[in-house]
């Protein structure tokens, strides 16, 4: 079974980055029948978070969560726009993971805000912050601002079409770890033998 990790940093409760990232974790549910969703709610982790930036150690809570993101195929991240980026509740979660286990992982990106003149934050904070630790995001990511939520057809449809990309991704590279192999060796691998 295909699993994907949402992590939500929103702070309140009930939070619009919760609702965003429920949304799109049904949009790929839509697309892609048999999955299993976990979710992380940052909120309730913010201590230990804290804690093992200081520590270095997670906590039992933490470590699941690590484990969570670390073991899924996929994964659905949502942040609050503060201060024309992502939250720092959001990118300490990110900081205290190894940098390697979201190498090549695909992932769907999205943020909430005020108005729609933050949605830039996806495209000059996500998507850099993403490609520094090797994920593999979707074309589209998702942002939503408070007027949004009042007339959500236009949401509904970028949440569709990203959870369709995201389902997709996951479909093609189950297709290809199951396909036989081709007999292409990639040449880092030509020069490795020949060491």
């Amino acid at each position: 079974m295909t699993t994907i990790a949402v992590v939500t940093a929103g702070l309140s409760q009930p939070s619009s980055t919760r609702l965003l990232a429920d949304k799109l974790a049904a949009a790929v549910s839509v697309a892609l029948p048999d999955v299993k969703i976990e979710v992380i709610e940052l909120r309730d982790l913010a201590v230990d978070v804290t804690k093992n930036m200081l520590t270095g150690f997670p906590s039992p809570a933490l470590r699941a969560a690590i484990d969570t993101v670390t073991t899924a195929d996929g994964l659905i991240a949502v942040t609050p726009v503060f201060t024309a980026s992502y939250s720092g509740l959001f990118k300490s979660f990110f900081d205290v993971l190894d940098q390697k286990v979201l190498d090549g992982k695909p992932v769907l990106i999205g943020a909430t805000g005020g108005t729609e003149r933050h949605s830039l934050v996806l495209d000059f904070a996500l998507r850099p912050l993403f490609a520094y630790l090797r994920a593999e995001p979707v074309a589209t990511a998702v942002y939503a601002a408070s007027s949004d939520w009042a007339s959500p057809g236009d949401l509904d449809k970028r949440a569709s079409r990203a959870g369709r990309e995201l389902a997709s991704r996951l479909s093609s590279e189950e297709g290809t770890a199951a396909a036989p192999e081709s007999g292409f060796v990639p040449f880092e691998e030509l020069l490795r033998a020949g060491e």
